[in-house]
């Protein structure tokens, strides 16, 4: 009987030791998609209407990856609709139309 608890015992402590050494053995850093260009958002929130509304409009703004949204509650449906974001860095590189020339 004590023969068994202590072979019961040493292989318990084997098993703590590995996974000890286990969890200790490997890089345990965070690291982020590779996908992801974009680093944290500075966002700017401003409200607005729009004509023909009669909820309020709330354009969001992330000025570090240049990015616009924008929120509207709807009352009568109670749902948040959600514009899709643009992304403000295609628009200000376009080039600016040429002024109108007087005949």
């Amino acid at each position: 009987m004590k023969s068994t608890l202590l072979w019961g015992l040493v292989i318990l402590n084997v098993v703590l030791v590995c996974t000890f050494f286990g969890r200790v053995a490997h890089d345990n850093t965070a690291a982020a998609a590779p996908a992801q260009d974009r680093r944290m958002g500075d966002y700017l929130v401003i409200s607005g209407d729009v004509n023909g509304t009669a909820s309020g409009l709330v354009y969001i703004v992330d000025t570090s990856n240049e990015i616009l949204g924008g929120m509207a509650y709807d009352d009568t449906r109670n749902v948040l609709d959600v514009m899709p974001s643009i992304d403000l860095k295609k628009i200000f590189e376009q080039p600016a139309p040429a002024p109108a020339r007087a005949k």
